[in-house]
């Protein structure tokens, strides 16, 4: 018998006789026999000693076999039952292969018919158990295989994270520049109205650099977008005016249309003006690339309602484009087209966040022609967590 097979048996006759020659025979063969008169008593000791397998004679008075059966598959599905059963009751004993039983002998009882009954129980015991043992090592395995796909996408996340925020740093630092711009025509034009602009884009810009810092020691914890009442024209507005005196000294115009019928939505300001912040920035990379031939290169930030509710904008230019291959790779993790459109990291990031945003992102673009960017984005009702 195999040493991985339990030897406890439970043996169910009323008959003394039978009972004690099958107790002997199963005895010899290595099993440990447990022996019960009556379905009740058998119920007792299956409660106590939970054995592998019961071998139980049909017609009892009191419990029969059947209800018996029935009883032990309730409190155990997996437990083998080998039904006794006489010439005449094949019925009860087909019954009972519908409820379960592993197999039936019947009376007299040959001592192989017994044998190949027993290894049926047997072999039916130590497929279930090399199956359990099987799915515990695939569960061990896929909790190992898990632990390890997290650890990497942990470490992809921390990546993007950090790739990110370079990203937007880059982006502050061109806005500060920009500020510095119009600071120094303030002060060469003794204009207090640049001065004024030039020194509100350096102090926000160094606002969202101490949020960004903020951010890379909290990397690990995610945020909440958080969504208010406001005009969704204000994110495109402040980006335009902090990336206007970059656009001024690479001589690229850069402007703003708002159409007439925009009204206060619900929507994450700060996501919004990142998005257009990375679009825009991109643009003037691409206006000022050497691949760009226009002689007056132009961007132009477009706001409309949606039909179905929401906000588009739109980022136009006229400027490099981009070529069929960088196209398809533009929104890729890691892609750069630097030198060639200057759609970069930022772009990965811009979709993330728009995802998270539940809107869409679309380019059409034709290499030296220009591009155009359109993101729609739904109003928001409530916040959900962020992973940009």
């Amino acid at each position: 018998m195999d040493p991985e097979i339990s030897k406890d048996l439970l043996l169910v006759d009323d008959e003394p006789g039978i009972r004690n020659v099958l107790e002997i025979s199963l005895t010899d063969i290595g099993y440990r026999v447990r022996v019960a008169r009556s379905g009740e008593e058998a119920l007792a000791i299956f409660k106590r000693h939970a054995p592998d397998i019961v071998i139980t004679d049909i017609k009892m008075p009191g419990m029969d076999g059947i209800e018996l059966l029935g009883r032990i598959k309730q409190i155990n599905p997996d437990t083998e039952v080998i039904m006794i059963t006489g010439h005449g009751d094949i019925d009860l004993a087909i019954k009972s292969l519908k409820l379960e039983a592993t197999d039936f002998v019947t009376k007299p009882i040959n001592d192989e018919a017994l044998e190949i009954a027993m290894k049926r129980a047997s072999d039916r015991i130590l497929m279930r158990r090399k199956l359990q043992k099987y799915t515990e090592n695939l569960e061990q395995l896929v909790e190992e295989k898990s632990r390890k796909l997290i650890e990497a996408e942990r470490l992809t996340a921390i990546g993007q994270t950090i790739a990110g925020l370079s990203h937007a740093i880059k982006n502050i630092a061109s806005g500060l520049k920009g500020g510095m711009f119009v600071l120094e025509k303030g002060l060469e034009l003794d204009n207090r109205e640049y001065l004024e602009q030039g020194w509100e884009m350096v102090r926000g810009n160094v606002d969202k650099i101490k949020n960004l810092s903020l951010d890379l020691l909290d990397y690990a914890k995610p945020s909440v977008i958080k969504y208010q009442l406001g005009d969704p024209a204000a994110p495109a507005q402040e980006v335009v005016t902090l990336m206007q005196g970059r656009a001024e000294e690479k001589k690229v115009l850069l402007e703003l249309t708002t159409a007439a019928d925009i009204e206060p939505i619900y929507l994450a300001p700060e996501a919004v003006h990142r998005c257009l912040l990375n679009l825009v920035a991109n643009a003037l990379d691409a206006c000022t690339s050497e691949e760009c031939t226009q002689s007056a290169p132009k961007i132009h930030v477009q706001v409309a309602t949606q039909p179905a509710g929401g906000v588009v904008y739109r980022v136009v230019d006229n400027c490099s484009g981009m070529n069929a291959a960088v196209r398809e790779n533009i929104f890729k993790r890691f892609f750069s087209t630097k030198g060639s459109g200057g759609t970069g990291i930022g772009l990965m990031l811009t979709k993330k966040i728009i995802d998270d945003l539940k809107g869409s992102i679309e380019v059409e673009t034709e290499f030296g022609v220009g591009s155009t960017f359109t993101v729609r984005i739904p109003q928001g009702k409530k916040a959900w967590r962020r992973t940009f």
